[in-house]
This record gives structure tokens, C-alpha cells and sequence, in this order.
């Protein structure tokens, strides 16, 4: 188990650092979660666009709470829809990685996250997924991303 954790890890961490360096940003995130009803925080890097106005978004996030412990490797891609001079509306998906821990014992399963947000030009951003396989069903949050340079 912990052999596969190292192997995920290290796939994830690749990626992050397998991207091409214009306009890239890093952000911090926390909100809710249904079906597992958690609290959840982390953590996102995105890349500038890849093609168009598609950007890579990998991300993880730890939920807590119902009596389990998530952990979830979300490599996902976002599509930028310019809406005005200061915010923007972004709408994507991609598998995930979900490490479920509940009663002592831990599984890794497969999921899909559909995603749908603002982002002002400051940084601030709130964010809708809905999780399809074992992925949580609904995820609501906020935060904050810090352009790189």
C-alpha cells in the first residue's frame, strides 16, 4: 500500500514539474464536501495555457470529517472563459487519485471531477466540483491563487 502511495506521488509530483513555465500560478483551497460530508483544504498549481485557453489545474485535497480521511489526487484541466476586465469563468474536469481511509484500513480508488468557477484577476476564486466514480459527490469552495513568475 504505502508502495503505491510513493508511485502516485511521484507521478503527481512529475507532472507538476513536466510543464511549460509561462504564467503559471499556485493557489491554497478549503471548502465542503457531500457524500463524504467533510471539511476539506489544500493546494493547486496551474500552468498557462496549453492550447488555447485550456490549463493544466492538478491538485490535492485532504478531507476530514464523517469518520474517514480523504486524500485526493485531482489532475484536472480547466478551460478559461473571458467575462469581463476583472473576473473569469472557468468550467473542466479530470480523473482523480482518492485515498480513503475509514476504520483503520485505507483504499485507493479511481474517480472524475466535473468543475465549474470564478477567479478574479487578484487571485480570489470559488469553485463547484461534482464527483463522479468514488469521488465526493458535491465539493463547494474557496480560495486564493499567487501568480508565479
Amino acid at each position: 500500500m504505502i508502495r503505491h502511495r510513493l508511485i502516485a506521488l511521484t507521478l503527481f509530483t512529475g507532472i507538476l514539474f513536466a510543464v511549460p513555465a509561462a504564467a503559471q500560478e499556485a493557489g491554497v483551497r478549503a471548502g465542503v464536501s457531500a457524500d463524504p460530508d467533510q471539511f476539506y483544504f489544500g493546494g493547486h498549481f496551474e500552468t498557462g495555457p496549453l492550447v488555447d485557453r485550456l490549463h493544466f489545474r492538478p491538485n490535492v485535497e485532504i478531507g476530514i470529517g464523517d469518520n474517514v480521511t480523504l486524500v485526493a489526487f485531482n489532475i484536472e484541466f480547466a478551460y478559461h472563459f473571458p467575462t469581463g476586465a476583472n473576473w473569469f469563468t472557468y468550467a473542466g474536469g479530470g480523473p482523480a487519485l482518492n485515498f480513503i481511509r475509514f476504520a483503520g484500513d485505507t483504499n485507493s480508488e479511481g474517480g472524475f471531477n466535473l468543475l465549474i468557477g470564478v477567479q478574479h484577476t487578484s487571485g480570489l476564486f470559488a469553485e463547484v466540483k461534482a464527483g463522479l466514480a468514488d469521488s465526493p459527490n458535491l465539493k463547494i469552495g474557496v480560495g486564493y491563487a499567487f501568480r508565479l513568475r
